[in-house]
């Protein structure tokens, strides 16, 4: 039997890239219709789609979907949560990991939930600091907790394959809220998403 890849995609959207795409490729001096780019617009353009499915996502309905009541009140963190997102600047890449936690106020939500939020944001034209926000937010407004902490740490394609290209730089955004605007309780995130306890 021979492998088949299913994946859905609107075809009216596919087929408005596929053209712009092919047009890019003239614009740049390319022939989209030779053997090695016959297929790259269609490609591009459901890959395009992929990249920025988060718009169609709301991340308020991910926590809620898993929202349960629970009396704790200790700090919870999902760190190096792997993220990839697109600059809107560039349209280049940029990835990297997010740390988040939060401290209940009677609920909390599946673990997995907190991951799908940040491919929620991620998955958009976006800029890090905004990122950043969007991710507290939804968790803010949603679980209604008594404190959101969030830190992002991601490498910028846009910084490293043009403009200044430093192939090195990591660029750090960091979002807090409520308890976590609190010194101590601060520290103690940084601490724990710091260390290697595994």
């Amino acid at each position: 039997m021979a492998y088949k890849k299913i994946e859905q995609y609107d075809e009216k959207t596919t087929l408005g890239l596929i053209e712009t795409y092919k047009n890019t490729l003239r614009l740049l001096g390319e022939d989209p219709d030779r053997e090695g780019l016959e297929k790259t617009p269609e490609r591009v353009a459901k890959a395009m789609q992929f990249l920025t499915q988060g718009y169609e996502i709301d991340a308020n309905e991910i926590l809620n979907s898993a929202k349960f009541h629970e009396d704790v009140s200790e700090m919870i963190i999902v760190k190096d949560i792997e993220l990839y997102s697109m600059c809107e600047h560039h349209m280049l890449p940029f990835y990297g990991k997010a740390h988040v936690a939060y401290i209940p106020n009677g609920y909390i939500t599946g673990l997995s939930k907190i991951a799908r939020v940040v491919d929620a944001f991620s998955r958009r034209l976006q800029v890090q600091e905004r990122l950043t926000h969007q991710i507290l937010n939804a968790i803010k407004e949603t679980l209604n907790p008594i404190g959101v902490a969030v830190v992002i740490e991601a490498s910028h394609l846009c910084m490293m394959m043009r403009g200044v290209e430093k192939q090195n730089s990591v660029t750090t955004t960091s979002a807090f809220w409520g308890e976590f605007e609190k010194n101590e309780t601060r520290s103690e995130f940084v601490k724990l998403i710091s260390a290697k306890l595994h």
